[in-house]
């Protein structure tokens, strides 16, 4: 399932609508890493906001599924979309030959169904668009290509005075947490009993968030995890009517989840910020602490 010199990744876009300069630095870092990459001519379809209708963007995506010369998948952005197209894709050929499947954001839409559904691993990283300007970051970049090849994961972040610690190991699920909170109740809806779950967010009000976590709790999606590792929260807004009262989203979910015994961790490096490591969803990870840092490894 992991690339070498030589494999094939493909460029989607299965939300928002992708012009060639948002991919052009991508494609070179790619190519730079000995991978021939596949960029098909309706990636930049337009439709308002997306990249071209419902229609072709499931259709431009299952054809990169089935393709068996393609090794991986990743998505070019993400913002909005692809939660209208996941019901159109026929899986069948991705299961008989899994490929990787990358990205964050909108993309969690597509960690979830696969995760949920077929038990597949899939890819957790920065995308082509924050591989360019401001977002760029060689750290975050290095961990991409790290994980594409297979080499294993391990990384490390400071201890937060919200963590809850304890040494920990079992599969890792998540992603968005307005993604995932969009997803309740259809069949893409995550299990997370028994599970390590990671959330990030951007650009949310404070009590979405809160209403998210409250929601979450009163679905019992909470009470059985095996841990909770909280990543980027960033560019949050407040009320005219202030919600939060100071309180950063960090605060707010710790409220949400201090009733219960499981390990907390925040600040984890992944999420809608430059420094974006990538991690395996749908595989299993191990947690360990000291006083001042936590370490990651998968």
């Amino acid at each position: 399932m992991f690339l070498t010199k030589g494999s094939t990744i493909a460029i989607a876009a299965t939300a928002r609508h992708v012009d060639k300069e948002m991919i052009e630095n991508a494609t070179n870092i790619f190519e730079s890493w000995g991978l021939n990459v596949l960029v098909n001519e309706s990636l930049f379809a337009k439709q308002n906001a997306f990249a071209g209708s419902d229609e072709i963007r499931a259709n431009a995506f299952q054809e990169l599924m089935d393709n068996e010369e393609v090794n991986a998948i990743i998505i070019a952005r993400g913002g909005y979309g692809t939660v209208r197209i996941i019901d159109q894709l026929d899986f069948t050929k991705f299961v008989q030959k899994p490929k990787i499947i990358a990205g964050f954001s909108d993309v969690t839409v597509l960690h979830a169904h696969i995760n949920q559904n077929f038990g597949i691993t899939t890819l957790h990283s920065c995308m082509p668009v924050t591989m360019q300007g401001k977002y760029f970051n060689t750290e975050t970049i290095e961990s991409l290509k790290n994980a594409l090849f297979g080499n294993p994961i391990t990384m490390q972040f400071a201890q937060h005075p919200f963590n809850k610690n304890k040494n920990v190991s079992g599969e890792l699920v998540g992603g968005n947490l307005s993604v995932l909170f969009s997803l309740l109740g259809s069949s893409s809806d995550l299990d997370f009993d028994n599970k390590i779950l990671f959330i990030e967010d951007i650009g949310e009000y404070f009590y979405h968030i809160d209403r998210m976590m409250q929601t979450f709790k009163r679905a019992g999606k909470l009470k059985n995890l095996k841990a909770l590792i909280v990543g980027g929260m960033n560019d949050m807004n407040e009320n005219s009517a202030p919600f939060a009262f100071n309180k950063s989203c960090f605060e707010i979910i710790q409220e949400a989840v201090q009733e219960y015994n499981f390990p907390v961790f925040y600040g984890f490096p992944a999420g809608h910020e430059n420094l974006n490591l990538s991690v395996y969803l749908g595989k299993n990870c191990s947690i360990s602490v000291d006083d001042n840092l936590v370490y990651f490894e998968q």
